[in-house]
């Protein structure tokens, strides 16, 4: 389904890169997918075994604690260059000029101090566990069938690596916008009417996504 805003692009520099970035975007995403549909074969696998020949797959929610962070995080990037995630549509809304663009600012600035403190945060538990000199590279392992964890460790902060380059792509757009009080910046969200929503929406019902 279509979300409720919509990013421009043109010739600029800053519409190039917010393209570029999209394409790894959108290879993450379909990693994410992939992660879920394997998933729904992990458990397929295992409810069959337990069934037909009593032995449930082996290691099954060490393999679940393994993918979970994948399905977690790695949508989160593509989600803010949407601007699917929550945010107060009915005070935004409202807001025209200058005024919406230093809003979108500051909650900007806000959220990418946050996923930077979370970026550091995250890159440290992984580097806790990450180590060349022991088996599998590990120093901790899942309790069932000892998977190294340090994989799943390193998927947040590269999620958080890829949000924190489209936080920073965002800010230039508004602050570009603010700068030169437009109404239509490029690669950034920007609220849909209902009328757009609903074409938005047809268009991907279609198969026509331009």
């Amino acid at each position: 389904m279509a979300g409720g805003s919509l990013v421009l692009s043109d010739d600029s520099t800053l519409s190039k890169l917010d393209r570029g970035l999209l394409r790894v975007e959108y290879l993450m995403i379909l990693i994410c997918g992939l992660t879920v549909f394997s998933l729904m074969l992990l458990a397929v696998v295992s409810v069959g075994g337990r069934n037909f020949f009593n032995a449930p797959l082996p290691g099954y929610v060490d393999w679940i604690e393994q993918l979970m962070p994948v399905i977690a995080v790695f949508g989160v990037s593509y989600v803010s260059r949407e601007g699917a995630h929550i945010r107060m549509d009915i005070v935004v809304g409202a807001l025209r000029g200058r005024a919406l663009w230093a809003v979108e600012i500051l909650t900007t600035l806000g959220i990418l101090l946050v996923a930077v403190l979370l970026l550091q945060g995250s890159w440290d538990h992984f580097l806790r566990s990450f180590d060349f000199g022991q088996p599998m590279w590990s120093r901790d392992s899942s309790m069932d069938i000892g998977l190294p964890i340090w994989p799943a460790k390193l998927v947040v902060p590269m999620a958080l690596t890829v949000l924190a380059a489209r936080l920073c792509l965002q800010l230039w757009g508004f602050t570009r916008a603010f700068l030169r009080n437009t109404e239509t910046p490029v690669a950034v969200p920007l609220m849909a009417d209902v009328a757009t929503q609903a074409a938005m929406e047809a268009e991907q019902v279609s198969g026509h996504d331009d």
